[in-house]
């Protein structure tokens, strides 16, 4: 994308009333809409996260199926959700928004109990060893999802990566977490729940084309 492009996208997206993006003092100092995101929407709707939104694809399919949930898609680049977010003002679906801000400020942007359930679809694995602590299935960040999840929340994980896959499903199993729902490759299994297809990422039909197998697990955590 040019930088004309991005430009441009910046600047529609201040214009946009489903568009938050704080400065990362704001959401340090105290953010004005850490628990109050349902008077934001108007309404006393569950709310569900999206982290790493990218275009915004899985935020808009689920709002478009579940208009009685608020759908909330979380990313740094504001260039990349600008799709999303203008589509969802120009299909007029009241039930969406987009916060520009670092995953790693989630609990400062979010209140305790605030989010019934996170969706995390196709994240950087974060491979190597010394960018773990980026890795968005690492105890640090599923403590601090568990801090703003209701008490039954549950995160999802998508991913083509079978390395985070396998990471996270360790890490679950080591911390005794529930693991609801995991497999190694959601298309080749006909019970695969229809959350996890309903619909493909920009990158996820990429994979698909490649013959990359797409892992998915549902769980709870359960740190004391």
């Amino acid at each position: 994308m040019g930088s004309k492009n991005k430009l441009k996208r910046f600047l529609e997206n201040e214009t946009f009333s489903n568009v938050i993006q704080p400065s990362r003092k704001e959401v340090s100092d105290g953010f004005h809409l850490k628990g109050k995101w349902n008077a934001f929407f108007k309404n006393d709707n569950p709310i569900i996260l999206e982290l790493g939104c990218g275009k915004g694809e899985y935020t808009i399919a689920l709002a478009r199926k579940n208009p009685h949930y608020n759908y909330i898609g979380v990313d740094i680049k504001g260039a990349r959700f600008w799709r999303g977010a203008k589509t969802a003002l120009e299909d007029n679906l009241t039930n969406v928004a987009f916060l520009r801000t670092q995953i790693e400020l989630i609990d400062l942007c979010f209140a305790i109990n605030e989010i019934s359930e996170i969706w995390i679809t196709f994240p950087d694995p974060q491979i190597k060893f010394k960018r773990m602590k980026h890795r968005l299935t690492n105890p640090e960040f599923l403590k601090k999802y568990q801090q703003i999840l209701i008490d039954k929340g549950v995160v999802h994980l998508k991913t083509d990566s079978e390395f985070l896959h396998g990471y996270t499903l360790g890490l679950l199993q080591e911390g005794k977490h529930e693991i609801i729902y995991a497999h190694h490759h959601i298309y080749k299994n006909n019970h695969s729940p229809e959350e996890a297809t309903l619909t493909k990422t920009f990158y996820e039909k990429q994979f698909l084309e490649q013959n990359k197998a797409i892992t998915y697990i549902k769980f709870r955590t359960h740190y004391k």
